[in-house]
């Protein structure tokens, strides 16, 4: 029923988060107690969740059953397409109320409302580093442990950050993403197309 009412009784003591269930507040909690049981044999990467690693597991076979329907992106797990997705459509239904920031997930909301407030509950037991959302924490870490868990199953190179590898498969691919709406001109980072459109403005 709590599905139905929004009730979430279950907090986290460490950070923002809530829940429906204790069983999945106890999952959250290893993020903060670091606590890690599951492994990839492949290549080494820890998580505190099962379904963690079943979805890093598809990076090494290759498998992604989720296909976009509007392009050529298929992702190894169903949020990351129904993220992708948000990006046809355009639809950001979740609105800051102190800054005109807008995203198309709740998740995400929650973590830029950590930059009006400050709050960084991920915290690094190595150092004295505290991060804002666990993404950041989770590559800082690898800094301790030198760990690249994304490898390109194409030439081998290893990356400690998903979103590196992601714009280094584009070398592969040549899929350029990035479209400039002034002229033909598109990119695969975003950073080259903001360069570009920068020559745009000062012409």
């Amino acid at each position: 029923m709590r599905t139905h009412t929004g009730e979430k009784p279950y907090r986290c003591d460490q950070c923002d988060y809530s829940t429906t269930r204790k069983s999945i507040l106890n999952r959250h909690m290893a993020k903060h107690t670091g606590n890690k049981p599951y492994m990839c044999e492949e290549c080494g990467y820890r998580t505190a969740d099962r379904s963690y690693l079943t979805i890093h597991v598809k990076k090494h076979t290759g498998e992604k059953p989720y296909k976009c329907d509007q392009c050529d992106f298929s992702a190894a797990h169903k949020v990351s397409l129904d993220l992708h997705l948000t990006k046809h459509s355009g639809e950001k239904p979740f609105m800051c109320g102190q800054c005109e920031y807008r995203t198309a997930l709740r998740s995400q909301l929650s973590e830029h409302m950590r930059t009006h407030t400050g709050m960084k509950p991920y915290k690094c037991d190595k150092c004295d580093y505290s991060a804002s959302c666990k993404g950041n924490l989770v590559k800082h870490m690898h800094k301790h442990t030198g760990e690249k868990p994304y490898m390109c199953g194409e030439c081998g190179f290893r990356t400690a950050d998903r979103s590196s590898l992601t714009v280094h498969l584009r070398r592969h691919t040549g899929v350029k993403p990035y479209k400039c709406d002034q002229c033909d001109y598109s990119a695969a980072q975003k950073c080259h197309l903001d360069q570009h459109v920068a020559k745009h403005n000062c012409e």
